[in-house]
């Protein structure tokens, strides 16, 4: 489970929001790392879809056996179980995506963190029971986190400085599924598709009828189901779509929200008024990574990094009723995608 979750989508009939009967392409969707899956495809032999189909749950059974921290025998939590300091044999992609999201962890001066585990834990957040901690609890959790204390030796060799250290991909790990999914629609010369797993996106190309791909994004607000953004990806380059969001998981305490968006610096529960970053990028994994590290960091300190680091990044903050908008620079140029509002 990403420990900072992703803005859900609307439903999938309106993720192809304004899709006409024109278009006919290919569909498959079902169940993976926790969450559902839905991929569109202009396929020009039909003959391939079950070649294709079982070539995803291939790859989706491969992946969960790589970087699932939710079952024991996966390679990432056979490492994690490793309690020592000497260097450990991984593979060369586990290696890619700590180098990853070690660059988004420094890029954010490390409120971002994939080793900030014990801190959700401590806060409840893993079991839904609210734990608020006090500062010792705090002190002592913290001590187990930090990306400094990861050293990757090469390419297939890393090594914990802390034996008890744990490394949780789920921040990063679902976009990485996105581009790996993209990748089979790719290696079978499909150059039109929309691949969405739990909300997480990547498109390329136009529909069959020509037309854009547009996904609806909902407004982030708790109990609320109403659509907030139109996505038009309008050019067909390929591109990501990551959007985190504050208002599914949270408690409230005493007349006090506390999000499940902690801030691997302090330990504590972020107390800005963002509630959700949507960041397009043309890399998933990279997409996912900065999402996340964006909604932790919020639109006043955020905004600064995005675009020091030419991020595309969406930020809604909620000021009392209202909810306020601000696009990076970067998004601001981007002429590939377009945001559109929806009609109150």
């Amino acid at each position: 489970m990403k420990y900072l979750s992703s803005l859900a989508l609307c439903s999938l009939a309106l993720c192809f929001y304004g899709c006409t009967k024109k278009s006919e392409l290919a569909h498959t969707e079902g169940f993976a790392q926790g969450t559902t899956y839905h991929i569109t495809f202009d396929l020009k032999n039909k003959d391939e879809q079950k070649i294709i189909e079982q070539e995803i749950t291939a790859e989706f059974n491969r992946l969960d056996k790589e970087i699932s921290n939710y079952r024991d025998d996966s390679t990432i939590e056979k490492f994690n179980a490793q309690l020592n300091t000497e260097p450990q044999e991984i593979t060369e992609e586990i290696v890619n995506l700590i180098e990853i999201a070690r660059h988004v962890s420094k890029a954010s001066n490390g409120c971002y963190d994939l080793t900030i585990k014990p801190l959700f834990d401590l806060w409840g957040f893993k079991k839904d029971t609210f734990h608020l901690p006090n500062d010792e609890e705090l002190q002592q959790a913290r001590a187990l986190v930090g990306m400094n204390k990861l050293e990757t030796l090469d390419k297939n060799h890393i090594r914990k400085t802390l034996s008890n250290l744990r490394v949780d991909l789920s921040s990063i790990g679902q976009g990485y599924s996105v581009g790996r999914i993209a990748n089979i629609l790719e290696s079978h010369h499909i150059e039109n598709y929309l691949v969405e797993i739990g909300g997480e996106l990547k498109t390329r190309g136009k529909k069959t009828d020509g037309s854009a791909w547009r996904i609806a994004l909902e407004k982030p607000l708790p109990n609320e189901r109403k659509l907030e953004k139109i996505v038009s990806f309008n050019s067909g380059a390929p591109f990501s779509l990551m959007a985190s969001g504050t208002y599914r998981h949270y408690f409230d305490n005493n007349g006090k929200r506390y999000s499940h968006i902690l801030d691997a610096r302090t330990g504590k529960s972020v107390d800005h008024h963002t509630v959700s970053v949507t960041v397009v990028h043309p890399d998933p994994t990279v997409a996912d990574a900065w999402s996340t590290a964006l909604l932790c960091l919020g639109s006043e300190e955020g905004t600064k990094i995005s675009n020091e680091n030419n991020i595309s990044a969406l930020y809604i903050d909620q000021n009392g009723e209202a909810l306020v908008e601000k696009n990076t620079a970067p998004l601001d140029a981007l002429k590939d995608i377009s945001f559109e509002a929806v009609n109150k």
